[in-house]
């Protein structure tokens, strides 16, 4: 389900429970299944949006007020940064020096997706908002590293010493990479793929990282470069609608909630 296939509806059927009554869970019910509670809030079906890669929103919740989808946006300036790196990472053409990432990791993957986070906090996405401003962090600080005023490559005399710590930094955004594959489960294939992907994508460069194996940092940077067109999908699928393309993605869902 597309961001602009439709309209936020009408309350038509809602109730609303007291603080103390609200639940953390999703309830599916009715003899059709036709009605959903969410936190103590009960809507008909017709009005939810489903989980969707193109807006970022890994579960069933109201259509936004606000019908700006910064998503795509977001997804972009990752996709085209993760390819660059990754295919230095896979040492594509004999280049294994990443610097000129340097650029699109402070622009576009890194200021721009965190504007779009900004954006993605102003539509109520939480989900949105923690990814897109985290990796745009991520870029920001990655291309700290090789930016010679920040002289962090200058304090590790030690190669070694070196590898190790970019290695505790690629963990520990693995670490949080699962977190969010734990919230996509419910998701559409799509949208936990590029999740999935990622975290192998960061387990495999922080493993290149603390063993020196090249082959295992040239996995990790091909596994990249399909975590990169999966967002890329996932962008496209979050700006293409029947009003201005041939083509629209097709959402494969994946198990979600049971009725009551």
């Amino acid at each position: 389900m597309s961001s602009t296939s439709s309209q936020h509806s009408g309350k038509e059927g809602s109730t609303h429970k007291s603080d103390d009554q609200k639940i953390s869970k999703v309830h599916i019910h009715g003899e059709g299944g036709e009605f959903v509670t969410i936190n103590g809030q009960k809507f008909y079906r017709h009005e939810l949006m489903s989980a969707f890669g193109g807006t970022l929103n890994p579960g069933v919740s109201p259509y936004p007020d606000n019908q700006i989808n910064p998503a795509p946006v977001g997804l972009s300036g990752f996709a085209l940064t993760t390819i660059v790196l990754s295919l230095f990472n896979a040492q594509a053409m004999g280049i294994n020096v990443p610097n000129v990432v340097v650029s699109l990791a402070c622009m576009y993957g890194g200021t721009v997706q965190f504007i779009a986070g900004l954006l993605e906090f102003v539509t109520g996405n939480t989900f949105g908002f923690t990814a897109l401003t985290s990796y745009g962090a991520f870029w920001i600080s990655y291309a700290a590293i090789f930016i010679e005023a920040f002289g962090i490559e200058d304090a590790y005399k030690d190669t070694d010493q070196m590898e190790n710590a970019v290695g505790f930094f690629l963990l520990g955004w693995a670490i949080f990479t699962f977190i969010l594959v734990l919230n996509t489960l419910k998701s559409t294939l799509a949208f936990f793929s590029l999740f999935f992907f990622l975290l192998l994508t960061f387990l495999l460069l922080a493993g290149g990282a603390f063993t020196g194996h090249v082959g295992v940092t040239r996995a990790g940077g091909v596994v990249g470069v399909i975590t990169g067109f999966i967002a890329w999908y996932n962008a496209f699928a979050g700006t293409a609608t029947r009003v201005n393309s041939y083509i629209v993605a097709h959402p494969i869902q994946l198990p979600v909630y049971k009725r009551d």
